[in-house]
């Protein structure tokens, strides 16, 4: 996928307008499908859900761009902003021993989640009512459709792991499909459906920018079998590593490969910077379209990390999505060139002076605002966490970068009091899809071919060094990478041990990092580890703790179990689980 016209997006929109519950059967406010019955019509039905997937807010929509879900409660970041109240449900997710059923964000996910599958499955009744001499482009715009709701039924699962799943014509009222009506499996199966249809039945590439393709729906498909290879007990413990779902991605990955659509950039910046958006040939697999001055009020910009700017004067709010100091340390490398896996977190770089005295990665800097270091590239503005810092004895002076634009950029506007930007949100990027390969191949026991992998894109993170103004790297870059025999013996053990780690690097600060440790069912352990030192260093994170067998996944939103009248079943570990 390349990237939807926003202006596009905004034509049917206000149609399908929610009312009290995503789950209601005859929702009040909304256009009834009778009335979509030519094909500008159901063409503007598919819009309606292209539309849903760029409605997301910092309210908790967030399922295209899932900091507070994946980083926030991970150990990459804290919630950040200006107090521990500040958005303080969001600090219940954080720290998990304060999280309760009724919390309103996740039941906010999960109903802005289910308009999105509702506006898809509208396209996909109405579209199944014309003909193809009718409207030729039929089969081409359900694929977009099941694509769509494909996504936010596989946010969903990796959010609650237990929902229902939610088809075209169903006959049943909506809120009476049970979330246990499949197994874990079998949900990841008809997840996968909807990726295999699309890929099935979608073009290599679409004329107008931001419609998915067949290459974003097979990135998608080996996503998808990625994580239901990781077979889970109703515990939430990995019990089995499934083969033939590795195998599946293996292959999807290498026909992307081979379709010579993809290539990563040569520096990994362009990936964080709006001028980039929309490259041919470049890195975006799947993309939300963003816009400004675009003839509406305030365009498509992405609201749903206009939390995450800092204080400056050419932002102003809100400076959440802080990176921990464990984040910073595991950026640290010994004098061979690779990460500290079992030492980073020893000692700490908290002071200007030790990104100097240590050697780093260098995607530390395209990552995290460090004092003294240029914000976002630009050597005109040097972060200076005493001004762009909103609560620093709270959680520290550092800010995340990957998801903001520089100060003054054309893409960034003011919304109200916040500030967002018409950079495209990347769900999938093309070294994303790689590391899955290489994990599968890992987990295969073909460890020597993930080895070039892995070593592809620390090749392209050593050649993204960022500069001062008189040339000089702003910290001491020091990164190399693996060569089997002499820096690293490599076997299945620690080629994993490398892969994750390297997933941390690359993709920190993107929203996946929590998931990530799910699947691999090693978040109790990671998370234990970290709040062990993380709390000596923030006290506001006291009583943090990871509850096994139960803080894999949230809770089923207490609203939506009463408004099943207890159709739906509670997750193990909680009320009335």
């Amino acid at each position: 996928m390349r990237t939807i016209n926003a202006l596009l997006l905004l034509l049917i929109a206000g149609a399908l307008i929610s009312c009290d519950s995503a789950l209601d059967e005859n929702p009040s406010g909304r256009l009834s499908g009778d009335q979509f019955d030519t094909p500008n019509r159901v063409e503007g039905l598919v819009t309606a859900a292209y539309a849903a997937l760029g409605n997301g807010h910092w309210d908790a929509s967030t399922y295209t761009d899932p900091w507070p879900w994946g980083s926030v409660r991970s150990d990459n970041s804290y919630k950040g902003g200006g107090s521990v109240a500040d958005q303080g449900v969001y600090n219940n997710y954080e720290q998990f021993s304060s999280i309760r059923t009724d919390l309103d964000k996740a039941d906010q996910f999960w109903f802005k989640s289910y308009q999105g599958i509702s506006r898809a499955n509208l396209a996909i009744e109405k579209l199944g009512q014309i003909s193809e001499e009718e409207f030729p482009m039929k089969t081409r715009r359900i694929a977009e459709a099941r694509f769509i709701r494909g996504h936010f039924h596989f946010m969903l699962k990796i959010m609650f792991k237990h929902v229902p799943y939610v088809e075209a014509n169903e006959e049943k009222a909506l809120k009476n499909v049970s979330n246990r009506e499949f197994t874990s499996q079998e949900l990841w199966d008809k997840i996968a459906s909807d990726f295999q249809f699309a890929a099935n039945n979608l073009p290599p590439s679409q004329p107008e920018p931001g419609r998915v393709d067949q290459w974003a729906a097979k990135a998608y498909l080996a996503k998808t079998r990625l994580y239901q290879a990781y077979r889970q007990d109703d515990n939430n413990q990995v019990v089995e590593i499934q083969d033939d779902k590795l195998q599946e991605v293996v292959q999807l990955v290498d026909e992307l490969e081979a379709s010579g659509e993809f290539e990563l950039f040569n520096d990994i910046r362009k990936n964080f910077l709006w001028e980039f958006d929309n490259t041919d040939g470049g890195e975006t697999v799947f993309a939300v379209q963003r816009s400004r001055n675009d003839g509406t009020v305030r365009g498509r910009v992405n609201m749903e990390n206009a939390l995450n700017y800092p204080m400056n004067s050419g932002f102003g709010c809100c400076w959440f999505h802080i990176p921990s100091q464990n984040f910073v340390n595991s950026f640290q490398t010994n004098s061979e060139g690779l990460p500290k896996f079992d030492t980073f977190n020893q000692n700490s770089l908290t002071e200007p002076q030790d990104f100097q005295q240590n050697t780093v990665d260098p995607r530390l800097d395209h990552t995290v605002a460090l004092e003294g270091h240029p914000f976002k590239y630009d050597n005109n503005h040097i972060y200076n966490p005493d001004v762009w810092a909103r609560a620093p004895a709270t959680y520290g002076t550092y800010t995340s970068m990957k998801g903001l634009q520089p100060v003054g950029s054309p893409a960034v506007q003011q919304v109200v009091f916040f500030y967002a930007s018409s950079k495209n949100n990347d769900v999938i990027r093309y070294a994303d899809v790689l590391l899955w390969k290489a994990e599968a191949l890992i987990e295969l026991g073909r460890e020597g071919e993930a080895l070039p992998i892995i070593n592809r894109i620390r090749n392209r993170a050593a050649n993204s060094k960022v500069k001062e103004a008189n040339g000089e790297n702003v910290s001491n870059y020091n990164i190399e990478p693996y060569r089997d025999g002499q820096n690293i013996n490599w076997t299945q053990e620690t080629a994993r041990e490398a892969l994750r780690y390297e997933r941390r690097m690359e993709l920190g600060m993107e929203g996946w990092r929590f998931f990530d440790l799910v699947r691999w069912g090693i978040a109790a352990e990671t998370l234990d580890d970290y709040f062990e030192t993380e709390k000596q260093r923030r006290s506001y994170l006291q009583d943090a703790r990871f509850q096994e067998g139960r803080d894999e996944y949230l809770p089923i939103p207490q609203q939506q179990i009463d408004f099943s009248d207890g159709t739906y079943v509670q997750n193990p570990g909680w009320p009335g689980g």
